[in-house]
């Protein structure tokens, strides 16, 4: 009698992974992070860093707004990605821009970290306590736009480097304020610096602020596969929300826009504004959605904006960058 002829077949598994990093204190924190949780989640894992200084990091004396936007951060790492020096690259997802290029794909969203702005001084208390002409430096439009709605008696001024640089910048007085994300802040166990962290009303949050994102290549499945433990499904829902308005309105370090959400009572409540870069004027919008729908609520938002009058402050931008 004949026997059956018995067919096996060996997984292939993946035992390295390469982490593409910049090497900001703050970047490499946020490596070493996500290597520590894969190694939890899979403890035959050999996780390694390749630090890269990017374009981004490079060029410190322009604003981003005038050098290409917060992609410069990226380009780099998905450089390495595609050319098989590294298996996954770490980014604040607020830097990550909202249509990534072909052949890359935004695998997993963790938990996120506090998304407030964060209010430092080495003399005042927070904005509202800020004197007339005090001087506050921020890198970003959105925040730019939103205080001096709020605070038009406020100089803002252009603040760029890492997280050092910038806090040795306000010690040296050349501002009497900074605002910083505080998750950066907190990550680096600084906290101590900060007097206070900015409401809502003060100071929308950017979209995925506070979030960390992992890239990969679009065909690397067994890397995704790694990457599964680590996703957050609330965190997720609530970028994915914020990322869809950035989306529809052309975010980009040229636009003052902001875009944040949370789950409250197992529901999406996102908020969203939009600005003129003087702070002239602000759209708001808002609205609850169901976490499954996340896509749908951020374009619900977009549509409000739309109706109050979007447009115009977008082709004022455009027409401004020309």
């Amino acid at each position: 009698m004949a026997h059956p002829i018995l067919f096996f077949s060996k997984k292939i598994m993946t035992q390295k992974l390469i982490i593409a990093t910049r090497e900001s204190r703050l970047a490499l924190w946020q490596a070493h992070f996500v290597k520590a949780q894969l190694m939890r989640c899979h403890p035959d894992l050999t996780v390694e860093l390749l630090g890269m200084t990017t374009r981004g990091d490079q060029i410190l004396d322009q604003s981003l707004s005038k050098i290409g936007g917060k992609g410069l951060f990226v380009k780099e790492l998905e450089a390495a990605l595609a050319d098989g020096r590294a298996d996954l690259a770490v980014h604040s997802l607020k830097d990550v821009p909202m249509t990534l290029p072909d052949g890359f794909t935004l695998s997993c969203v963790m938990a996120r970290e506090d998304a407030h702005d964060a209010f430092i001084s080495n003399q005042y208390t927070n904005l509202s306590d800020l004197p007339h002409g005090a001087v506050v430096g921020t890198s970003s439009l959105r925040r730019a736009a939103q205080i001096k709605h709020r605070y038009p008696h406020l100089i803002i001024e252009s603040l760029r480097g890492n997280l050092d640089t910038r806090l040795r910048k306000l010690d040296e007085g050349q501002y009497d304020a900074i605002i910083l994300a505080a998750a950066g802040v907190k990550r680096l166990d600084m906290a101590v610096r900060i007097k206070a962290l900015l409401s809502l009303d003060e100071s929308l949050p950017s979209a995925g602020q506070g979030a960390l994102g992992i890239e990969i290549a679009s065909h690397r499945e067994d890397v995704a596969q790694l990457l599964k433990p680590l996703q957050d499904v609330d965190t997720t829902a609530c970028t994915e929300a914020e990322r869809a308005v950035s989306r529809a309105l052309g975010g980009s370090c040229q636009t003052p826009l902001a875009a944040h959400a949370v789950v409250e009572a197992g529901q999406l409540f996102l908020r969203a504004s939009l600005a003129m870069p003087d702070g002239s004027r602000v759209l708001h919008s808002q609205a609850r959605g169901a976490l499954m729908a996340a896509q749908q609520l951020g374009e619900q938002v977009v549509h409000d904006l739309y109706k109050q009058g979007a447009q115009e402050i977008l082709d004022h931008l455009s027409s401004a960058a020309v």
